[in-house]
């Protein structure tokens, strides 16, 4: 008797595990860039490289905190098991991707800001991941 292992599905699985996590990055990514190309398009934002007002940062907040619900829906929806895993796993990359953000942004000002985004960044890709895991019941 021969045993032939198979080694392309676990393989494949991990492929498919990274592709649902980058979906759902570069999904927080495109979407958060281009509502903010928008915003700036229109002088809603400053163009002369100044940081904001604090509303206007609160309202980048809270676009971008809906944005990142949505990449952590998307990456549960293309996860081929475990869906709130990858959502999980997209929310601490962008926890780290934050803090990076905190730590660069420092000098800058509205430390409240920068603090949000990567506080938010996990809480809200889960709550993606719920969401779909709710809604495929």
């Amino acid at each position: 008797m021969t045993l032939i292992m198979n080694t392309s599905a676990p393989s494949r699985r991990w492929l498919r595990s990274t592709g649902a996590v980058l979906a759902g990055f570069v999904t927080v990514f495109a979407l958060s860039s281009a509502v903010d190309a928008v915003l700036h398009a229109v002088n809603y934002y400053p163009n002369d490289g100044t940081p904001g007002s604090d509303l206007q940062l609160a309202v980048a907040l809270a676009y971008r905190t809906a944005i990142t619900v949505l990449g952590g829906w998307v990456a549960a929806r293309l996860a081929p098991a475990n869906a709130m895993r990858h959502a999980v796993i997209l929310g601490i990359l962008g926890t780290l991707a934050g803090v990076v953000g905190v730590v660069a942004a420092w000098s800058i000002g509205h430390h409240w800001y920068a603090i949000s985004l990567a506080a938010l960044a996990l809480p809200s890709t889960a709550l993606g991941g719920w969401l779909f895991t709710r809604a495929s019941r």
